[in-house]
């Protein structure tokens, strides 16, 4: 790419990190747009034709595509966070793109309107997180800024990226406590753009925070009950049970895809590490 005349590459002196090296580019840049990828990422090669179509709105200041696992075929892990993806894309996003606000335009490809992210860059650049620059959760941030100076943010689910997804459960599990960091940090920020938004932004927003926190509330009163009365707590698993396989049936029918039945296997994942993590 480098002696290709249509390119120019920036060497930075040393790993700054993200954030700076995002802004060293968009200062340097000069199209209306600015494309976001990740370096693990591969686009479909109509990308770029499925996203600019919703920025040709001056009142959108970003749109996402949607993010496949580029390794699915990996291992059971990966297939459940492909599915997973599938399910934050075309559930999460797709329903908070209805209301106008997709809450967090994922870094492997997003899109934004060259001339709101000047605006922002300082704000961007400066932020800071009990006293120290913050150094990860970039995506939901800028987001938050964007939404914040009064643009819409889009989803496009016919503009697909395919990215690499950890196949271990190790690495999976620091990005998962990365997102979360990010999640718990910028909902903080977000929740004082909500009155401003539509009411369904809320309910989601209340339902991503206070969902975890039932559910783990739930299994530690199921653990109390097991280990207090010797009893088994049948009603709560039950319940847990049937939540989730109505909710992978539903996704299953939606999708015309048997495997998302399997993704009820997730929910052991959920439980077991991921909400101890996040705890």
């Amino acid at each position: 790419f480098a002696r290709d005349p249509r390119f120019n590459i920036l060497l930075l002196p040393q790993n700054v990190g993200k954030r700076k090296a995002q802004i060293a580019a968009i200062r340097r840049s000069a199209g209306d747009m600015v494309l976001n990828v990740d370096s693990d990422t591969i686009l479909a090669s109509d990308v770029i034709r499925k996203l600019v179509p919703k920025m040709q709105d001056p009142a959108v200041g970003a749109a996402m595509g949607q993010l496949t696992a580029r390794n699915r075929n990996d291992s059971w892990l990966t297939r459940l966070i492909d599915m997973e993806y599938w399910l934050a894309c075309n559930e999460e996003r797709a329903a908070q793109a209805r209301f106008g606000a997709v809450m967090c335009c994922c870094g492997p490809c997003a899109i934004y309107r060259r001339s709101a992210l000047a605006s922002l860059l300082d704000q961007y650049e400066s932020q800071y997180f009990r006293g120290k620059p913050s150094d990860f959760g970039e995506d939901r941030h800028l987001t938050i800024l964007m939404l914040k100076a009064g643009f819409r943010t889009e989803y496009v689910p016919s503009a697909i990226a395919a990215t690499v997804v950890p196949n271990k459960l190790g690495p999976y599990l620091r990005q998962q406590l990365r997102w979360a960091r990010s999640t718990y940090r910028d909902t903080l920020l977000g929740l004082r753009l909500l009155p401003n938004l539509h009411r369904f932004l809320t309910l989601d927003v209340v339902g991503q925070n206070l969902g975890p926190l039932l559910l783990a509330l739930s299994v530690l009163t199921g653990l109390a009950q097991l280990a207090l009365t010797g009893t088994v707590p049948w009603l709560a698993s039950l319940m847990i049970v049937a939540m989730t396989m109505i909710h992978c049936s539903v996704v299953a029918l939606r999708a015309r895809q048997r495997r998302f039945l399997g993704f009820s296997l997730h929910a052991f994942i959920n439980i077991f590490l991921l909400l101890p993590l996040k705890a």
